[in-house]
């Protein structure tokens, strides 16, 4: 009769298991880590460009607030301003906030509004997939058009009319092959 034995929890095999273990989730936090101040650091740097953007457009706002104010149009340089003001306030904010700032703004924001924050996305879906349909339907033309061995469309196919079936004058027979079912032409 042959014996086996049991390794303990307390063998040395343990002891290996837990620290590969204890590395894998040292290193697995290294990378998160890194890749939340890699994220981090893009936000950053795309919030102060496109801060810096939209304070450009505040100005270039202004300056047709004024061009109006000089045409004598008072009311359309009022909204004018309104909206430089409104962009410039937004451009300054980009410009100066984190990431961290930003990002627990949104999460105030959708927890305040959640059906706006929905609405948001929502939108953004459909412009997206109307984008996306919009720019597949362009590329399957461009592409059969500069390739000839692609299938054509249907609808750029020529239909042919058919050909009307014409049935043997009364009173003929017709044969048919064996085993086939018979046929009504001629019995009317």
């Amino acid at each position: 009769m042959q014996t086996y034995a049991n390794q303990t929890s307390d063998g040395p095999s343990t002891a290996q298991d837990t620290s590969t273990t204890d590395r894998a989730k040292e290193q697995a936090q290294q990378a998160a880590g890194q890749a939340k101040n890699t994220l981090r650091t893009q936000v950053d740097q795309r919030s102060t460009d496109a801060g810096q953007k939209v304070g450009g457009f505040a100005s270039d706002v202004r300056s047709i607030g004024q061009q109006l104010r000089e045409q004598g149009k008072d009311q359309p340089a009022k909204l004018t301003d309104q909206a430089a003001d409104r962009a410039e306030r937004l451009g300054n904010y980009l410009s100066e906030s984190d990431a961290d700032r930003i990002l627990g703004d949104v999460e105030d924001f959708g927890r305040r509004r959640p059906w706006a924050l929905i609405a948001g996305g929502a939108a953004l879906g459909f412009a997206a997939s109307r984008f996306l349909k919009a720019s597949s339907s362009r590329r399957y033309e461009q592409r059969s058009s500069i390739s000839n061995g692609l299938p054509a469309r249907t609808s750029d196919v020529p239909r042919t009319t058919p050909v009307p079936r014409t049935a043997p004058p009364i009173g003929t027979t017709t044969t048919t092959p064996p085993g086939a079912p018979p046929t009504l032409e001629g019995s009317i």
